[in-house]
């Protein structure tokens, strides 16, 4: 008697740990910006482009550098991007002034998009195909856990051992991360992966499918109205929540447990219904955002919204990754490094949206509506989006007849818009 395999692949914790380290970077810096400021002589604004250049790097990096590698083995492109990582962040550490700095977080910033977009098709292909979404989301744990712990992290280092050692920190965990890669994902569970499927263009080919399109719109304004609400939360709690300065950063752990459960959750659910759990998520994102908004100056209930707003914010993230790479599954690496680009995009556009609502003195809560307003269209475009593939699903189905392997094929095997999902007893690792 066969026992079906449920153990966590090593492979997937060597990703996680990277994740881990790459989210430091992103994070951490917000808890050191005053002292980062003082060191270089330059005001808190200019030291905020550390924060700001990152994620126009992050964008930028995540479809060039994809594309630059896309005809090259993945392992050993984990392994060169884990390098670059831990580059960047040795220029941070050791740095002069403040041009090198800058650097540092760009050289850094340039292997994020490339190392989650390449890293979700590794992840999924170390598993049995219907924990595709769950191992997606183990490896942005290691994302959602840096959130939690990057504030405290870095504050803590930062006033008892000055910023600089936190940068140490992190090259030290990016040192960790790339030997976990070296040693723990093997080289089999990626060697068909490793053909490029007509190269650059074959990559370049999967973005004539309008459902890739469509699905990294959704990404844009469903998470980014989770962000955008997000950006700005630390006045929502003081100014109109009432919760003192000092609450803040406990108040974002809450928020960051949120991140933690959703993000798992979410993957889960998605390996179980990809389409029902995006448009539940989204929907109930949407309520709680609106919610929030109405109630935010109830301390209590807005305690309970953060943590919501941080569950089923990032419960979007494996499926919403998940949608673009089973579009694409004949050559999902790019088109899986442009979605963690729409993630960062949609980060800036919910931020800036709700910086223009202040600005224009709608008050605190603005940023809150502006964000539902815009997980609200995402969902609106996803559901036109599952309308269109069901109505193109008899000729999509058909296609993958004709691409399929040679062997029996059964009606169960067959996902949304005709994608193979392989739901019996068949755990050979799922190779997009």
């Amino acid at each position: 008697m066969s026992v079906r395999p449920t153990s966590l692949p090593p492979g997937l914790i060597a990703l996680a740990i990277g994740a881990f380290g790459i989210g430091l970077t992103e994070f951490v810096i917000m808890g050191l910006l005053p002292e980062v400021a003082a060191d270089f002589a330059v005001t808190e604004p200019v030291a905020g482009w550390l924060i700001s250049g990152y994620a126009l790097s992050v964008a930028v990096g995540g479809v060039a550098l994809t594309a630059a590698v896309t005809r090259l083995p993945r392992k050993p492109v984990l392994l060169g991007l884990m390098v670059l990582f831990i580059i960047g962040n040795l220029l941070s550490a050791v740095a002069g002034d403040y041009a090198v700095m800058m650097a540092g977080r760009i050289v850094a910033a340039l292997c994020h998009g490339a190392f989650f977009g390449i890293g979700a098709v590794v992840a999924a292909g170390l598993v049995a195909p219907a924990r595709r979404a769950g191992a997606i989301a183990m490896m942005f744990a290691g994302l959602t856990i840096a959130n939690v712990l990057g504030v405290p992290f870095g504050t803590f280092l930062g006033q008892h051992f000055g910023w600089r050692s936190t940068f140490w920190a992190i090259t030290a965990i990016g040192v960790v991360a790339l030997i976990g890669l070296a040693l723990l994902i093997p080289a089999g569970a990626t060697a068909n992966a490793d053909r490029p499927v007509g190269g650059l263009r074959g990559e370049l080919r999967a973005f004539t499918h309008p459902q890739v399109w469509l699905s990294l719109v959704i990404t844009v304004l469903g998470f980014g109205g989770m962000f955008g609400a997000f950006t700005y939360i630390a006045y929502t709690l003081t100014e109109v929540s009432g919760f003192a300065t000092s609450t803040v950063p406990w108040l974002l752990v809450l928020f960051g447990v949120g991140l933690f459960a959703g993000n798992l959750l979410g993957g889960r659910a998605a390996d179980r219904s990809l389409s029902r759990t995006l448009v539940t998520v989204l929907a109930v994102l949407t309520v709680v955002l609106v919610g929030f908004a109405l109630t935010a100056t109830n301390p209590v209930l807005t305690i309970v919204a953060l943590v919501l707003m941080g569950g089923f914010g990032f419960a979007t993230v494996p499926p919403l990754q998940m949608r673009i790479m089973r579009y694409a599954r004949q050559a999902p690496t790019l088109a899986s490094g442009a979605n963690i680009a729409a993630f960062n995009l949609g980060n800036a556009l919910g931020a800036w949206i709700g910086g223009v609502t202040i600005a224009a003195g709608l008050g605190y809560t603005s940023p809150i509506w502006a964000g539902a307003a815009l997980t609200l269209i995402g969902l609106g475009v996803l559901l036109g989006a599952l309308r269109l593939a069901r109505r193109d699903e008899p000729a999509r189905a058909e296609a993958s007849l004709i691409d399929a392997p040679a062997r029996p094929r059964r009606e169960e095997d067959a996902g949304p818009g005709g994608c193979p999902t392989r739901r019996h007893s068949d755990h050979r690792p799922a190779i997009f």
